[in-house]
């Protein structure tokens, strides 16, 4: 399964989110307090204390534009969007190679996702490195985006070596647990809707729509 970058915040709510999320600066903690055991060891960054009332509401936000999304809905299949947490990291500081617990305090990772919040040109280095089974993607967008990814993937963030880097990060827990069954449902998905949109509804489509949403409970938990 492909990684898939998307917009997902317009300018004013990102900006919004980084000056609230960066003016509370007593609320920031040394990142490994959130990592497992072998990831502590390559992780070097800084994390705002999930606890804190600034970290609940920007969360909160980003959880409810990503719930709103049509695409990223269609994409995931969500059953619930949790451990948002808001991480950033200056010169020096990245995270090494790792892959995410299967199974967190507040769910299981079946998607992984990174909101960047910081320009792009803001700040050199910090790519995140997502390696697939031929070659790794280098992903650097630009603020607002997200990029939604499977937690299966060894991954990493590439050091800064100037400027800030600062992204909001969390974990989907989907209805459809297999990267390969979401990918065949995500196509039929996509496949129908364009046909809707150009064509209209029809009675052929109605049993694509129809085998879809049966799919989906097949293999849905």
């Amino acid at each position: 399964m492909d990684p898939l970058t998307h917009p997902l915040l317009d300018e004013a709510t990102v900006r919004q989110i980084r000056e609230a999320v960066l003016a509370d600066e007593t609320s920031w903690q040394d990142g490994r307090k959130s990592a497992g055991y072998q990831a502590a060891k390559v992780k070097n960054n800084l994390q705002l204390d999930r606890k804190s009332k600034t970290a609940k509401q920007a969360s909160q936000q980003v959880i409810e534009r990503l719930e709103s999304d049509p695409l990223i809905k269609s994409f995931s299949l969500p059953r619930q969007i949790h451990g948002v947490m808001f991480s950033r990291a200056g010169i020096g500081q990245g995270y090494g190679m790792h892959v995410d617990n299967a199974y967190m305090s507040s769910g299981r990772s079946d998607l992984s996702f990174t909101l960047f919040l910081s320009e792009p040109e803001s700040y050199e280095g910090g790519s995140l490195c997502i390696q697939t089974v031929q070659d790794s993607k280098h992903v650097k967008l630009p603020a607002g985006h997200v990029v939604v990814y499977p937690s299966t993937s060894l991954h990493a963030v590439e050091t800064v070596t100037a400027g800030e880097r600062l992204v909001c990060v969390g974990w989907i827990q989907s209805h459809i647990c297999s990267n390969e069954d979401r990918t065949i449902l995500f196509g039929l998905n996509a496949g129908a809707r364009a046909l809707l949109a150009e064509h209209g509804r029809s009675s052929e489509l109605d049993l694509i729509f129809q085998a879809y949403t049966n799919l989906l409970r097949r293999l849905g938990d």
